[in-house]
């Protein structure tokens, strides 16, 4: 497993910008896909994108398609996610995790690491 740490979480207005990082320690980043979930209040873990180990893949909820960009840099150990024309419903807690040596998967259980969360809160 890779130990992972997001940052860049806070509050926003409606239509405004926040990029996450996801920072994770350990010599195999590089072969891990990763993905960042969301949780709001009362609800359920949400896929919201990932990318494969090769940064060559992307794949995103329809929600967040157009306005969210997942990004990775193998050099740095670094994931990212660039979060465009937030909106209210976008609200949640995020988190990052990773998978071992196989393709994104949409399914939380497919994961096995993550991080913390961080807090994103969009006002209206």
């Amino acid at each position: 497993q890779v130990q992972l740490v997001e940052s860049g979480g806070g509050l926003v207005q409606a239509g405004g910008s926040l990029r996450l990082s996801c920072a994770a320690s350990g010599r195999t980043f590089s072969r891990y896909a990763m993905g960042w979930f969301r949780q709001a209040p009362g609800k359920g873990r949400e896929f919201v994108a990932a990318i494969t180990y090769s940064g060559g893949a992307t794949y995103y909820a329809d929600s967040v398609k157009g306005r969210f960009t997942i990004s990775r840099d193998n050099a740095k150990n670094t994931a990212s996610l660039q979060m465009n024309s937030l909106e209210p419903e976008d609200t949640a807690v995020y988190y990052c995790a990773g998978a071992l040596g196989v393709v994104p998967s949409t399914r939380p259980t497919a994961y096995d690491s993550w991080g913390q969360g961080t807090q994103v809160t969009v006002s209206s």
